[in-house]
C-alpha cells in the first residue's frame, strides 16, 4: 500500500556510524554482558561487562558501568568500575565517580569529580587502542 522508491535499498555501511545515530541504554535497564558499537551509546542503566565503541560515549548520572570500557571520546556523570581507554578526551563531570584505571590522549575534570586509580595520558593511548585492534605495533624511541 505504502511503497517507497528506496524499499529495495539496503542501509549504506557509512549510514551505521553517523554521528547522529545514537544507542541508549535507559535508567532501570540492567545489562549483563559486552557491547560493541560502531556509533554513539548513552547509558543511564547499569552495564556489568565491556564497552567497545568507535563513537561518543556518554555516561548519564544515574548510569553504571563496571568492567572495561574503550572509545573514541567520553563523558562521564556516572559511576565507572574498571579500565576506561578514551582515544581521545574523556571529560569527567562533577558527579563523576571512578575507581579504576584511566588512559586518555585529553582529559577534563570538572571539580567535585572523584577519581581512585592510576592515569596515563597522551598519544600512546592512541597506539594501545590499534595495538589491541592488532593494526598497529607500538613504536620504541
Amino acid at each position: 500500500m505504502f511503497k517507497s522508491k528506496n524499499q529495495n535499498q539496503m542501509a549504506k555501511p557509512s549510514d551505521v556510524s553517523s554521528p547522529d545515530k545514537l544507542n541508549r541504554i535507559v535508567e532501570g535497564t540492567l545489562i549483563e554482558g559486552n557491547v560493541k558499537s560502531e556509533s554513539n551509546i548513552r547509558i543511564d542503566g547499569t552495564l556489568i561487562g565491556n564497552v567497545e565503541t568507535k563513537g561518543r560515549l556518554v555516561i548519564g548520572p544515574q548510569g553504571v558501568i563496571e568492567g572495561q570500557i574503550t572509545c573514541q571520546n567520553a563523558e562521564v556523570e556516572g559511576r565507572i568500575k574498571g579500565k576506561i581507554m578514551v582515544e581521545d578526551l574523556l571529560s569527567l563531570k562533577s558527579s563523576a565517580r571512578i575507581d579504576g584505571e584511566i588512559f586518555t590522549s585529553k582529559l577534563s575534570i570538572d571539580p567535585g569529580a572523584s577519581f581512585t586509580g592510576s592515569c596515563q595520558m597522551g598519544n600512546k593511548v592512541k597506539q594501545m587502542n590499534h595495538d589491541r585492534e592488532g593494526k598497529v605495533e607500538e613504536k620504541t624511541a
